[in-house]
């Protein structure tokens, strides 16, 4: 007979998945996607793209030590936003102008919104065996083989056997939908139906008009002038046509992006991360134009919002200082200082399930030859959260000198000590320049921390230490919903959580040299009353004492006068 034992492990929570959301270059919209290298973000959402800060911040993240991060692309729609492709009838001479095209019915787009697919190719071809038309059930000339290729990438797709009925399992819409990350069927293209299927040598228009390009002189049948005539009309209509695939990469983002009509309920913009299970960092990488630069800063009333929803998700949000943040001190205007005691709410929050850091960082523009310029720190710094937790542990400060940048040659700011100590009591977390280190995380302080506010989550590595106690339990005591609400249920759970918490004292997690003095767990009838069993409630109670940081070591030195005395 087998005998239960009674204790429910308990498995720790991740500590540093981070999130991410704002503009890339392709990549659907308002879908959480995990990834775990930037080689995932570069086949996902297309890599480095000039105009999106969460590209430079994901490719930081990396960097800097993180493993994995759920990315979430967000895009506003300016102009054409998803390319159309159209098929037209292969020719093999040279026509007047290009009116003499018949377009076909059947219209293909990109799969997103975006540039990136402009310079897609599609080819069709009739080469369908007769045995596979038997299993299709479809005759001759009834279902084809198509071919996708994006240059840029280089991914190229082949699709056999389509047949254009929306109800065949074949269907070119269907499989299109389910397998393509390159294009679909256009959703308003009525003519797609049984009766409509492509001819062979079908291509799309671009790819005809740059075959036109490249035709030669040997054609005898045609004179000299009438050949440059001909020649200058194919160019003048490629350019037109051209143009007209063009689409747009979208214009900057705002509010109503982050926030749609019923972002919640349809798990869209900043509650598209509603979509996975756990996310522990979340960053917003600046996206707001200000008058000397793209991607400067975020709305105020974001930062509300996405601190709430850190709290709902025990998550901890990491925030750019605002750009107007020049200085340490000194203008009421560009003066850290002067921000944070600012009248006006210039941050968003306060929250301890936040942080802000100071100062930009300073790194080449790869598409602007490399001059230097200010990125945002959200990304490398939550890379040097992970990196911390993965070396030392998440109950470790992830500031001072181990706390050194990758990639980061310079700092838009350089401080000395004294501007620091300025920062630190008004909970605002200096990047530094240490000699021979590097370019490092400085502080360690929560939205919370400031010296004149009371706190028990002054400390990010407090407030983060909780959030993975919190988690990991809430996580694993799902077994406990619907057991009875008495001793030999609250035993089961103390002896769970014990054992866990004990697991992480061994690893350091704690101050306090004994496990009673560390932490402690109730779950009794001091913690759920009659009242509350009535009710279906069990109350659970567990204390930790925090291992927290030294920010300033003070050495106290005496001169001895006369004898010396060992």
């Amino acid at each position: 007979m087998e005998v239960p034992s009674g204790l429910a492990t308990i498995v720790g929570a991740p500590t540093s998945r981070a999130a991410f959301i704002g503009r890339a270059a392709k990549g659907q919209t308002n879908l959480a996607t995990l990834i775990t290298s930037f080689a995932d973000f570069e086949r996902f959402f297309g890599g480095l793209a000039s105009f999106s800060s969460m590209s430079f911040a994901v490719r930081d993240f990396f960097l800097n030590g993180g493993s994995e991060c759920v990315c979430v692309r967000l895009y506003k729609g300016s102009g054409t936003t998803i390319v159309p492709l159209k098929l037209f009838t292969t020719i093999t001479s040279v026509p007047a102008d290009f009116t003499t095209l018949t377009e076909y019915s059947v219209i293909f787009q990109a799969a997103n919104e975006g540039r990136w697919a402009e310079g897609i190719r599609i080819t069709i071809d009739n080469n369908v065996s007769a045995a596979s038309l038997a299993l299709l059930g479809v005759v001759q000339n009834k279902a084809f083989n198509m071919t996708v290729l994006d240059p840029v990438s280089g991914v190229s797709e082949s699709y056999s056997n389509l047949v254009m009925n929306s109800t065949h399992v074949n269907s070119v819409i269907t499989v299109l939908a389910n397998q393509s990350a390159l294009i679909r069927v256009q959703s308003n293209a009525a003519t797609v139906d049984a009766a409509t299927v492509p001819t062979a040598g079908l291509t799309d228009k671009l790819s005809l008009c740059e075959s036109l390009t490249s035709i030669t002189k040997n054609d005898g049948s045609i004179s000299e002038s009438t050949r440059t005539t001909r020649l200058s009309a194919i160019a003048t209509a490629q350019a037109g046509y051209v143009t007209e695939r063009v689409a747009s990469d979208g214009s900057d983002l705002d509010m109503s992006t982050f926030l749609p009509a019923n972002a919640q309920r349809d798990k869209k913009g900043l509650y598209a991360f509603e979509q996975v299970d756990i996310f522990n960092i979340l960053c917003i990488p600046p996206y707001k134009a200000t008058s000397s630069a793209p991607n400067q800063d975020v709305d105020v009333s974001l930062v509300s919002v996405a601190a709430d929803y850190c709290v709902q998700r025990f998550a901890f949000l990491i925030l750019d200082a605002p750009s107007a943040w020049t200085m340490p001190n000194g203008s009421s205007s560009a003066g850290v200082v002067e921000g944070m005691n600012n009248a006006t709410d210039q941050l968003g929050t306060r929250s301890d399930h936040a942080a802000v850091f100071w100062p930009r960082l300073k790194q080449p523009n790869p598409f602007k030859n490399n001059m230097s310029e200010n990125f945002s720190v959200v990304g490398a710094v939550a890379g040097v959260f992970a990196r911390t937790d993965s070396e030392r542990g998440v109950w470790v400060a992830p500031a001072g000198l181990h706390a050194v940048f990758n990639n980061v040659p310079d700092l838009a700011y350089n401080m000395t000590n004294g501007e620091q100590g300025l920062l630190n009591p008004i909970a605002v977390n200096g990047l530094r320049i240490k000699i021979p280190t590097g370019r490092v995380v400085f502080g360690c302080r929560t939205l919370a921390g400031d010296d004149r506010v009371v706190s028990d989550y002054k400390q990010v590595q407090v407030r983060r230490v909780a959030l993975f106690l919190e988690q990991s339990i809430t996580r694993s005591m799902e077994w406990a919903v619907h057991q009875p609400n008495e001793e030999v249920t609250w035993s089961q759970i103390r002896l769970s959580i014990g054992a866990f918490m004990r697991d992480q004292f061994r690893k350091g997690m704690f101050a306090g040299s004994t496990p009673k003095d560390a932490y402690y767990v109730k779950c009794d009838s001091t913690t759920t009353t009659q009242t509350d069993i009535n009710n279906g409630v069990m109350n659970v109670e567990v204390g930790f004492k925090p291992l927290k940081a030294a920010e300033f070591i003070v050495l106290r030195f005496k001169q001895m006068i006369g004898d010396v005395q060992v």
